[in-house]
């Protein structure tokens, strides 16, 4: 009898040990999803930022007149991606898998999404709703979890 109790307890104790090795090992990934994902936006919001405020923007810096920074017409003005010249081209891109500014596929990125919206958003800021942008980067990794990255580009 003794030992019959000894058999039911031990395998109570192996089945609660499996399944918490099962709930781990079930999320193993995510950190490194998650460091990937953060990655992924960073590369996306350096070349995004590194892009002129406005289509009309001056070369060479300067702000745009506030009737130039058209919040009514966001998006790529016939432009590739290669050829993206300001920051609002960006908006409704999306990529999956990533590309490079090259339009090239990042290799090991094969089962992430990146979506990117842009926005005039300068009243969020205490600016004229024309004198800012917000980018918003989401980034969909393998396990569907989604990682949203924003930032903002001022008129200047």
């Amino acid at each position: 009898m003794e030992l019959v109790m000894t058999i039911v307890i031990i395998s109570i104790a192996i089945a609660g040990v499996v399944g918490a090795f099962a709930l781990i090992t079930g999320r193993s990934a995510d950190p490194l999803n998650q460091t990937r994902a953060v990655a992924l936006s960073q590369l996306y919001m350096d070349e995004i930022l590194s892009k002129s405020f406005a289509h009309d923007s001056p070369v060479g810096g300067g702000a745009v007149d506030a009737g130039d920074a058209d919040c009514n017409n966001l998006g790529p003005d016939g432009e590739t991606r290669r050829t993206f010249n300001d920051v609002d081209d960006y908006h409704t891109l999306n990529n999956a898998p990533p590309e490079n500014s090259e339009e090239e596929s990042l290799s090991g990125y094969n089962n992430f999404q990146v979506s990117i919206s842009v926005a005039c958003a300068g009243t969020e800021v205490g600016l004229s709703n024309h004198e800012a942008k917000r980018i918003d980067i989401t980034v969909t990794d393998p396990s569907g979890n989604t990682y949203l990255f924003s930032a903002y580009r001022g008129n200047f």
